[in-house]
């Protein structure tokens, strides 16, 4: 095994049984040129992307009560290039990559669709290895935090947005019920329900209850057409 993927494999919380995936998935395309090492990460890139489309695809799908269109806008922005840099960033990935000498005299390790394309590579590892539930328990903690974090940075306020539209009525009253606490202390789900007086208006989860009461009011406001 490269020292170099030591600390990443660190900190992926998974276990790897073929550590061969875990290779390819590092090794740029420079790299298996100039030391002729075999396969380089492009093909488990182009597997990895498939992976991550349906897993973000199949979250947001259960998640959220929504249109098509504001689907498809949502997934795009968890999978983009930007976000994918930022998650490779996250688990420090740029350490562990296998790079010809050029692209790392000019700074490979940190350039954004070497990163991006790499975690991709690192997601087919996974999933070669461990099977589509092993890529989704690996992807959905960084979808989460992004989700939440877009949420805690003020772009999506739902709470005060539906607070706003119930209070045009007098007299109805909103509030947010915990159903569900789940998982390890480090590790939490909270599942909320949002109630006008005594209906459910709309049902969330998140890994703090601030988060799944914020994921709970944007699916209500989704099924009010907002």
């Amino acid at each position: 095994m490269n020292d170099n993927f030591v600390p990443l494999i660190q900190k992926l919380s998974y276990k790897f049984e073929k550590q061969e995936y875990l290779r390819v998935a590092m090794t740029h395309s420079s790299y298996a040129n100039e030391f002729k090492v075999g396969e380089s990460n492009e093909r488990q890139e182009f597997l990895g992307d498939a992976a991550l489309s349906i897993v973000v695809s199949d979250y947001l799908f259960h998640r959220y009560h929504m249109a098509e269109g504001d689907l498809t806008r949502i997934r795009a922005s968890l999978v983009c290039e930007k976000s994918l840099c930022a998650f490779a960033r996250e688990i420090g990935l740029g350490d562990a990559l296998l790079l010809g000498k050029g692209e790392e005299q000019t700074g490979g390790r940190e350039r954004p669709s070497i990163l991006a394309d790499a975690f991709e590579a690192l997601i087919a590892a996974i999933y070669l290895d461990g099977g589509l539930s092993a890529a989704k328990a690996f992807i959905l903690p960084f979808v989460e935090r992004a989700l939440e974090s877009e949420q805690q940075s003020g772009l999506g306020d739902y709470k005060t947005m539906l607070q706003e539209i119930v209070q045009q009525n007098r007299g109805e009253q909103l509030s947010y019920r915990l159903v569900e606490e789940s998982g390890p202390d480090h590790d939490k789900c909270f599942a909320v329900e949002v109630l006008l007086n005594s209906n459910v208006i709309g049902k969330g989860q998140g890994r703090s209850k601030k988060a799944a009461e914020q994921s709970a009011a944007k699916q209500a406001l989704a099924l009010m057409g907002r």
